[in-house]
This record gives structure tokens, C-alpha cells and sequence, in this order.
């Protein structure tokens, strides 16, 4: 038996919605949002800006339920890391896009600041590096 919750627990990728992609165009959408807010490991909040950087396939993002999606961390106790990468394989299994890149910039704790980034184009990630972007380079908005 393992130690770690059952996925299920985590997140409810359910409240994520899409709606058809309007343009067969590549193109990159941009999101971000400062009200991400969830229970640290000692029952602490942590707060958090995420910019979400997606080029998208056949459906888009529909905002109003990524907002729902992300409202319901506010009582859920996470780590940073757990935290993110919940994020991102509920968007990547729900949206499917071609890219998906996640940086979460989350307020000092105890002085100490975090900033994680997840990218589906990273070849750990099973990606082909194709966009390289990334490389050396700072998120933008």
C-alpha cells in the first residue's frame, strides 16, 4: 500500500470545460491569474501567480471554468510541486494541446520565494524540444 493519496483527491479535472478551437491557425494563448490560493503542508495558505502559455488543438480554454478549477485548491493541501503538476496533467488530459507550459510564481514564505515551470515540450516531459523557447530565456506578459 503506498503512502501517497489517490489521485482522485487532488483535483476534480471535471470542472475544467473547452470549447472548440475557432482557428485551425497555430497560435499561442496566454493566461494568467493572480488568485490562485491553496493550503500549503502545514495548513498555511500559499498564494500564487500562475501564467499559463498554451498552443492549442482542437479545443480552447473556456476561462470561467478554469477559474471553478482552480477555486477548489483553496482547501486542499498540497506541496508547490504537487501543486503544479496536478495543474498540468489535468489541462494536458482535458485540452490536449500541442504546448503546454505552466509557471507558478508563488509569494515568499519565510522569505524564501519559488518559481516552478512545467512545459510539455521538454523532453523529459515527453516532448520533442521542438519550440526551444525556452532555452535560456524568461517568461514574458
Amino acid at each position: 500500500m503506498s503512502d501517497k493519496p489517490e489521485r482522485r483527491s487532488w483535483s476534480d479535472p471535471s470542472l475544467l470545460k473547452s470549447i472548440p478551437n475557432p482557428s485551425r491557425q497555430g497560435y499561442e494563448i496566454k493566461i494568467k491569474t493572480s488568485e490562485v490560493t491553496f493550503l500549503g503542508v502545514r495548513d498555511q495558505p500559499d498564494f500564487a501567480d500562475l501564467y499559463i502559455t498554451l498552443y492549442p488543438s482542437d479545443t480552447v480554454v473556456e476561462l470561467k471554468s478554469l477559474k471553478h478549477y482552480l477555486f477548489q485548491f483553496r482547501s486542499r493541501i498540497l506541496s508547490y510541486e504537487r501543486f503544479i503538476n496536478v495543474v498540468y496533467d489535468d489541462m494536458m488530459a482535458v485540452y490536449a494541446p500541442n504546448r503546454l507550459r505552466i509557471v507558478a510564481v508563488f509569494n515568499p514564505r519565510g522569505g524564501i520565494s519559488s518559481r516552478l515551470t512545467v512545459d510539455s515540450d521538454w523532453a523529459t516531459r515527453g516532448g520533442s524540444e521542438t519550440f526551444r523557447d525556452w532555452v535560456g530565456q524568461e517568461d514574458t506578459w
